[in-house]
């Protein structure tokens, strides 16, 4: 059962890379594209932590709240250089 549940939970998660691309590709702004940007690094912290799970080894877990926090920065510097400049 919990197999099956892993299955799903990268099925979906394959189809959120999918729509978060289409979003990226067709976004009018550039505000747009950056929320797409954000969702796809949410979106890839999901699939490393669903990859830990299936591995065993929890150690990606930390590279996912690594890579989460580097990500908020990211678009914390990207924001403000849109508001206002750097």
């Amino acid at each position: 059962m919990a197999e099956v549940m892993l299955q799903v939970a990268a099925v979906l998660i394959f189809f959120a890379i999918l729509f978060g691309v289409i979003r990226l590709v067709l976004g009018k702004s550039v505000v747009d594209r950056i929320v797409a940007i954000d969702m796809l690094t949410v979106i890839s912290l999901s699939l490393i932590a669903l990859y830990a799970q299936v591995s065993g080894r929890f150690v990606y877990i930390d590279v996912a709240l690594v890579y989460a926090l580097l990500s908020f920065l990211a678009v914390l510097a990207v924001a403000r250089f849109l508001e206002r400049g750097l």
